[in-house]
């Protein structure tokens, strides 16, 4: 609010309706008294994998390290005393529009990385809760409570009234008490639901890739996959289409330190350059040199890969004696790791069968044209599609979501952003040709033996990564 003051030169004292989108997964858990038990546990942590192992064998689907239901999981196995007081579990996004609306509600795409959502159904499966609960016999909840399903939130598809803005939460947004109460909210999403609704990918046969801190695919499914596969999640578009997600942790994080490092040198030097211009710089230049493996090797590994099955992160430069190190070519070595996970991930797909005709990117990084939409043209061996709007990323979606809670009037998700927003902007699209796939192609199998290097590092060295 004091932003939109600052920008608008009057603070708004009221909105048409309101959305929450934060990061997915991760663990939030609360008391009965609503007190947090535990410190937020993001994404990045990889402490699950005992559980997530045992859940997924037991739920027979995939059940990352980073899903809410593996952080419990794992706080059961490792008799976390902090488990027996679990009340309530939600996602970040859920916990903010709890605060804003006193509703423990969660949107169908955020709540899928919380717990398996059953085939067909707008619900948690719950084949799978009664799995959960013999899992976790000693878990025993506030008032007798067994099941875990007593701490899941209630699941609502985009379009269903989230609640209001109370008083409360008026006061945490606006403490000058401007803001008035009263304001519908839409359902809470993830990152990578307010993601589809900004690129307009939640049809079968859709897809969209996220560029972030970690990078996404998300594709929307005709039918689910036949086998369990740990580098696909089943997740859900905001209206409860099933969707095969690809999900790295890994991503523009590495590259957004370099140039946090050439914008501090310019300012150690007298320059004043905004990051955005040296994004545009850097970007501009890494595309000049050939695709060919005449520049050093980035390993952007700052966190643990479940998709390269790395546990902790270490993130290396490398290159040949001789090789020369250039501006270009380390900026280009950055700029190719950034997609290299999400192609290994996006490669088992393709082994399942499932494809796009298309992928419709958004994210920061594509802000400089005809850089980082190339080389995922060139990682993915697929048309790839940039809308006018992709630096926005997911706040726009979630404005997009929050108007289709006033004007839906009874459409489909799909057709009211074909219908009344998607035709509205441009985009620019990049088809990467077979020799430049082949290059990446090339540089993919560089990659993968600098993280076979890692991985024997800390085999052999497990006491420095634990």
């Amino acid at each position: 609010m004091a932003a939109a003051k600052r920008s608008l030169g009057v603070a708004p004292k009221t909105f048409a309706a309101l959305g929450v989108s934060a990061m997915m997964h991760g663990y939030l858990v609360f008391d009965e008294a609503d007190e947090l038990l535990v410190p937020f546990r993001t994404w990045r942590n990889t402490n699950t994998g005992g559980a997530a192992a045992l859940l997924t064998e037991r739920f027979g689907v995939n059940v990352p390290l980073r899903w809410s239901i593996a952080h419990l999981g794992q706080a059961v196995l490792d008799d976390e005393p902090h488990v027996p007081r679990v009340a309530f579990m939600t996602t970040l996004a859920g916990y903010v529009h709890w605060r804003l609306s006193g509703e423990r509600v969660l949107g169908i795409g955020d709540a899928s990385g919380l717990f398996p959502i059953a085939e067909g159904s707008r619900e948690f499966d719950p084949r799978m809760i009664r799995e959960f609960d013999e899992f976790s016999a000693s878990l025993r909840l506030p008032g007798g409570r067994a099941s875990v399903e007593r701490v899941l939130p209630r699941v609502l598809l985009a379009g269903e009234a989230g609640g209001n803005l109370t008083d409360f939460g008026a006061k945490l947004l606006d403490p000058s008490g401007e803001l008035a109460a009263g304001i519908p909210l839409c359902p809470p999403e993830g990152d990578a639901g307010t993601g589809m609704v900004a690129t307009g990918a939640v049809r079968p046969r859709t897809g969209n890739v996220s560029v972030g801190t970690s990078v996404f695919a998300m594709i929307v499914l005709e039918h689910r996959p036949t086998e369990v596969r740990a580098e696909i999640d089943l997740v859900a578009t905001p209206d409860g289409a099933d969707v095969a997600m690809v999900h790295c942790n890994n991503g523009a994080s590495e590259l957004s330190d370099w140039v946090k490092l050439f914008v501090r040198f310019a300012q150690a030097a007298g320059w004043e350059v905004e990051p955005d211009r040296a994004f545009a710089v850097l970007l501009s230049e890494a595309m000049s040199v050939p695709n060919d493996l005449s520049r050093p090797l980035a390993l952007n590994l700052v966190a643990g890969e479940p998709v390269l099955n790395l546990t902790d992160g270490l993130p290396l430069l490398l290159r040949r004696p001789g090789t020369p190190l250039s501006l270009a070519g380390t900026t280009r070595a950055q700029l190719d790791a950034v997609f290299a996970a999400l192609a290994v991930g996006m490669r088992s797909l393709a082994k399942q069968g499932i494809s796009v005709d298309h992928l419709v990117a958004h994210g920061g990084v594509f802000r400089t044209p005809g850089a980082a939409e190339t080389v995922l043209a060139q990682a993915l061996d697929t048309e790839i599609v940039v809308p006018n709007t992709a630096p926005e990323g997911g706040a726009w979606g979630m404005a997009l979501l929050a108007s289709y809670l006033l004007d839906g009037r009874g459409r489909s998700l799909a057709d009211y952003l074909d219908d009344v927003v998607l035709q509205e902007g441009g985009h620019r699209s990049v088809v990467a040709s077979h020799e430049q796939v082949a290059a990446y192609d090339e540089y993919l199998n560089r990659y993968q033996r600098g993280v076979d290097a890692i991985l024997m590092l800390q085999n052999s060295h497990k006491e420095n990564f634990s």
